[in-house]
């Protein structure tokens, strides 16, 4: 249960003064429906209110708070003009200015003959000063009314800054202390203040300084939520490590086969992994482990071994892909090898039907099965595993922890190996997968040849398909890679349709196109032409970013490169040099750049190392774009930024640990202040762990 002294945090925004249905509605797009959210909606710059000159000096373009006595009232002659107000002080006289104001209020907030204070931005019209819709009207009284600093928020349509403003600050006034859950050393080391006075001060923000990540209340509320997030994470990882799981040996013979049935020899990495993941199988706790490697590091030979492994000890193993596409790429790899070694292997998707499936499922549910390779069909519930053992999730970012969980629950103890061919920063890998364990693949196969990317502007399209016509006779294949699909008014980007019908023109059957609206029959048509090499040019759009496996290719031109973030690139650069010959990227780019786009590019130019890509990004873009969209499983960071506070996060991850190894029940004074703030992160789930636990 929710501790008394948090209900406050939790109560509706509609509960604080002036915030009804509407504005509650609204508040809650922007921030979230509880008083709380409103607490985490931090300021984003401010607006110095301080400087009090006499009309005569008021600079123009500068905020300035002025003491006006009130002349007269000129109302609007028609709905076009505004009403306009003379008032002067003893220096000179001002105009202030309402389009489509309503008169009658206007009159009652400025009346004639009295002195108010007016603050907003002064401009000059035919050289007399003049102030339109004021941001302040208050009387001398209500001086205070007037914050000599004010916060200014992030918006969303239909409400104005005086709004949230009013509403942050009326969540404010419900905030009470609460016990301290930092260690007090760390606290004074840092110099940081009590979690109220932070809050306080990011709200009531001194200076522009003050806005600063590195400012100490805002660093310190950031901390609060990295703690938070992994402190959950590290009771979860806890809560895994004592579930049972099966104790997998096996004798080697399948994998001895395969070994011997692969033209190359494993890497240094793939070594080191293989080993990290069979002791995992081989103690009686669940493996949850996830193998990160850069494309073409060989990860699907990593997950075969792996499943061979359960396989010789008389369980069955299953390879779960997000995609159609990359279900069947894995099966046509893995059942050579899979055969070599005596093995069966079968493919279930959601496009099976009918009797084919029926038949499937038989042999998956009878065990004659032994891997079963598919999308999230795997685990729906017509599907039934003889003994599961293991459970190998491709792409981990594309499915969320709760399809993580579905496919363990098709058997008891199943082992998890899970992969991911987007090279995540070290920051990130704490935050979205701090419950798992993680190896690295770090080389790339042999024979593999450094891929030339270069940079072209726009113009030179005639040059680069040129280029293209003597490749392709040559023998090359190509990727075309376009932003959209269709044309946009929003955006001025080529469509893939457009650039497919210009290219057609020029390579006539050779070229197909493959993008996500299209029937998925449809798309498999023209990405088989394309694998079995009937097809020289595919043009698509980002659908071909992961997995797909055609060796010949050995060009990618990506159309308005600087669209793309710097994951994105580097994993649609991975689907070339995947054979022996050497490979071109052209990142196509438009005349104008911005300042980040080109660093983007120019790191894409000069390195092909994903993990130090990945970082860069980080740097760039920030966290929440990395790793994609929410689906990533990254928690959504209201207080942290990830680009930033990467030392914050590896402190918390130290003190997560360091707390659970001193109290893991969260008994102690400390640990009950820390049960605090889980609840106030709503991080509930890993307080229900620690009680069941």
């Amino acid at each position: 249960m929710r501790p008394d002294v948090l209900f406050p945090f939790f109560a509706e925004v509609t509960s604080l003064p002036g915030v009804g249905a509407r504005i509650g509605a609204l508040l809650g797009k922007l921030a979230g429906p509880h008083v709380l959210d409103l607490l985490w909606h931090l300021p984003r710059e401010v607006i110095d209110r301080r400087y009090r000159p006499q009309v005569a000096d008021a600079a123009p373009g500068r905020i300035a708070t002025l003491e006006l006595t009130v002349d007269r009232h000129h109302p609007a002659s028609d709905r076009r003009r505004p009403h306009r107000v003379t008032c002067h002080d003893k220096s000179g006289q001002i105009t202030l200015i309402f389009f489509k104001g309503n008169s009658g209020y206007i009159q009652q907030m400025l009346p004639e003959g009295e002195i108010r204070l007016v603050s907003g931005r002064v401009e000059h019209y035919s050289g007399k000063p003049q102030m339109a819709h004021p941001d302040f009207i208050v009387p001398l009284a209500q001086a205070d009314e007037i914050p000599s600093i004010e916060p200014v928020y992030p918006l969303t349509a239909g409400v104005t800054p005086k709004v949230v403003y009013k509403a942050v600050h009326g969540a404010l006034g419900k905030v009470v202390p609460l016990g301290e859950w930092l260690d007090p050393a760390f606290l004074e080391k840092k110099a940081w203040p009590a979690w109220h006075d932070a809050l306080q001060q990011a709200h009531n923000p001194a200076t522009e300084k003050s806005l600063m990540p590195e400012d100490p209340g805002r660093e310190r509320l950031a901390y609060d939520e990295l703690l938070a997030n992994q402190l959950a994470l590290a009771i979860m990882r806890a809560q895994a490590r004592k579930q049972a799981g099966h104790s997998w040996i096996g004798d080697g013979r399948l994998r001895k086969k395969v070994l011997e049935a692969l033209p190359f020899a494993l890497t240094g990495s793939q070594e080191t992994s293989l080993k990290e993941i069979y002791e995992d199988m081989e103690s009686d706790r669940r493996m949850l482990r996830l193998v990160q490697g850069d494309v073409g590091s060989g990860k699907t030979v990593v997950a075969l071994l792996a499943m061979l492994k359960a396989v010789e000890c008389g369980a069955q193993a299953a390879l779960m892909a997000p995609t159609e596409i990359l279900a069947r790429q894995h099966y046509e790899s893995i059942k050579p090898l899979a055969d070599a070694a005596g093995v069966t292997v079968s493919v279930l998707t959601g496009r099976d039907k009918g009797k084919a499936r029926k038949g499937l499922l038989a042999e998956i549910a009878d065990g004659s099965t032994q891997i079963v390779i598919g999308t999230h069909a795997l685990f729906q519930d017509d599907v039934s595993y003889a003994r599961l053992g293991l459970a190998v999730v491709d792409e981990q970012h594309r499915f969320g922890v709760h399809q993580r969980l579905a496919i363990a629950a098709k058997g008891t103890g199943v082992d998890m190996l899970v992969m991911t061919a987007t090279p995540i920063p070290r920051t990130l890998m704490m935050t979205a997968y701090g419950d798992l364990d993680v190896s690295r693949l770090m080389d790339k196969p042999p024979g593999r040849k450094p891929i030339q990317t270069v940079v072209v502007n726009m113009d030179r399209l005639d040059e680069v398909v040129a280029g293209l016509q003597r490749k392709v006779q040559e023998g090359a294949q190509v990727y075309w890679v376009c932003p959209l699909v269709e044309e946009s008014d929003v955006m001025n980007l080529t469509a893939a349709e457009d650039r497919f019908a210009h290219l057609q023109a020029v390579f006539g059957d050779h070229a197909v196109l493959v993008h996500g609206q299209m029937k998925a029959t449809e798309k498999d048509a023209a990405m088989e032409r394309f694998v079995k090499g009937d097809a020289r040019i595919l043009v698509a759009t980002t659908v071909i970013e992961v997995g797909v496996n055609v060796p010949e290719a050995t060009v990618m031109v990506i159309e308005h490169a600087e669209n793309f973030g710097l994951a994105q690139l580097h994993q649609l650069r991975g689907r070339i040099g995947r054979g022996d010959k050497a490979s071109t990227c052209i990142l196509l780019r438009a005349p104008h750049l911005t300042e980040t786009a080109r660093e983007r590019l120019k790191v894409m130019s000069e390195s092909e190392d994903g993990f130090l890509i990945a970082e860069k990004d980080l740097e760039l873009r920030g966290a929440g774009e990395v790793l994609g969209t929410r689906q990533s499983g990254l928690p959504e960071m209201k207080l942290a930024d990830l680009s930033l506070h990467g030392d914050l996060m590896k402190a918390a991850y130290d003190d997560a640990r360091l707390i659970l190894a001193n109290d893991p029940g969260l008994e102690s004074d400390r640990g009950r202040n820390l049960r605090t703030l889980l609840y106030l992160f709503e991080r509930d789930q890993a307080i229900a762990n620690l009680r069941s636990g």
